[in-house]
């Protein structure tokens, strides 16, 4: 019921726009999740073990930062929906390609190239969605906008679950290489977007008092950086801390499935599917939570819940165990990754939000963008490619690093972005 209530409270613009910002997330996701359930088999069609394909979630991961940075630019120079737009054209493509690459290095650069445009999607969709929302339940919809990743996820499983199984071709048929096809549809989120989403109003207002002091398009002044450097610095940190503890329960757990526990991929693809049932329940009540007892407090109660579950999620042997260690460790790990999009946000400086987030979001998807490849090289290295227990130290060393780390930091629930941002920019005209 709240949750309709919070839907009721916007108008049908704002509705458009936060529907549109968060399938471009979901989609976004669904396509980069491809690519992790799929990881035996294209290692099986390039003839290579799972850690060298691993590196293909490396190089999107390593590269989403200067997508960040190149779409987040455009975005506070022409307008986040525009951009968004572009971005969206932008990931589809390179996912097809991914699905007609002949070589392995080939396919490497194709991931490559897709995360550049992966890396533009969160910052600029977060943007769009939350300036045009009331900043009242933008903890609501923060929960929501961020398990776009989730359903993302869950619609990779679902169609692993549901489909992979039943693909048989081989060469540029094979069953990932449709997978990957499949993924190219987001496109179409494009012409929805070019009819029925407006501009952010934060942004339109501030174009429109630039135009009425007669100044030229934004130019993205660095010095905002420099002002903020320890928020900055610090958002990395956390950013760092967040992404290895998200991928490090993610990315190689259909792997750890499939081989460790010698399931089916249509039973891969069902867990993975219960799992993210649980993210998304927890994204959402969590993200909600935020409001009343403030973003920081309910991060660190969702990080440190994730702890318990690991017995359930890793070592389970039943595939009931594992589907309710699934659901309840994922409900831990997007909980608190729920509250980000509007922590985050809030505590970045208005003239450059489009950017200043989401390059600190992916910059600490570069700090932590070997974790795959660490792990699995890892537990090949010393438990005979088991992922179970590198899996487990991984989720107990993220947890109490995001609770550490999220402790230490500020908080600046419900600030009103439109009056503060009038504020900065007098502040920063007296002083020049």
């Amino acid at each position: 019921m709240a949750f309709f209530g919070e839907l009721k409270r916007l108008n049908p613009a704002q509705r458009s726009t936060f529907a549109a910002c968060f399938l471009g997330w979901t989609l976004d996701a669904f396509d980069f999740f491809l690519l992790t359930v799929c990881l035996k088999a294209i290692a099986a069609d390039f003839h290579v073990g799972i850690p060298v394909i691993a590196e293909a979630i490396f190089w999107t991961l390593v590269m989403r930062p200067l997508g960040a940075l190149i779409f987040g630019v455009l975005a506070e120079r022409y307008g986040r929906r525009p951009t968004l737009i572009i971005n969206i054209l932008c990931f589809s493509l390179f996912e097809l390609a991914s699905a007609f690459a002949p070589t392995l290095r080939s396919f490497l650069i194709c991931r490559a190239l897709f995360g550049v445009a992966m890396g533009g999607e969160w910052g600029v969709g977060a943007a769009l969605a939350l300036e045009s929302l009331p900043a009242s339940g933008r903890g609501f919809f923060s929960g929501i906008l961020q398990e776009g990743y989730v359903v993302g996820n869950l619609l990779a499983g679902a169609l692993y679950w549901l489909l992979f199984p039943h693909l048989h071709g081989t060469g540029m048929l094979a069953g990932w290489r449709v997978m990957f096809m499949i993924g190219a549809l987001p496109s179409l989120l494009a012409f929805y977007m070019q009819f029925k989403v407006k501009e952010s109003p934060v942004w339109v207002e501030a174009e429109q008092r630039r135009k009425a002091e007669g100044a030229g398009k934004p130019r993205i002044d660095f010095k905002h950086f420099v002002t903020y450097l320890p928020t900055f610095l610090f958002l990395v940190l956390l950013m760092t801390c967040f992404n290895s503890f998200s991928h490090g329960t993610q990315d190689l757990y259909p792997t750890l499935l499939e081989k460790n526990h010698g399931l089916t991929p249509s039973t891969v693809g069902l867990l993975i599917v219960i799992s993210n049932l649980g993210a998304l329940t927890g994204g959402i009540l969590c993200g909600a939570l935020s409001e009343k007892f403030g973003r920081k407090r309910m991060i660190i109660i969702a990080a440190l819940m994730a702890i318990p579950m690991i017995p359930l999620w890793a070592w389970s042997h039943t595939v009931p165990m594992l589907a309710l260690g699934g659901f309840l460790m994922q409900f831990a790990v997007q909980g608190a990754f729920g509250i980000i999009p509007a922590h985050i946000n809030e505590l970045s400086p208005g003239p450059v939000r489009a950017v200043f987030p989401g390059f600190a979001y992916q910059l600490g998807n570069l700090c932590s963008s070997r974790n795959g490849v660490f792990q699995a090289a890892l537990a090949q290295r010393y438990w005979g490619g088991v992922l179970t227990t590198v899996m487990s130290w991984t989720v107990v060393v993220g947890a109490i690093a995001i609770a550490i780390v999220t402790g230490l930091g500020r908080e600046a629930r419900g600030e009103n972005w439109s009056q503060m941002e009038a504020t900065k920019v007098a502040h920063e005209e007296s002083l020049s």
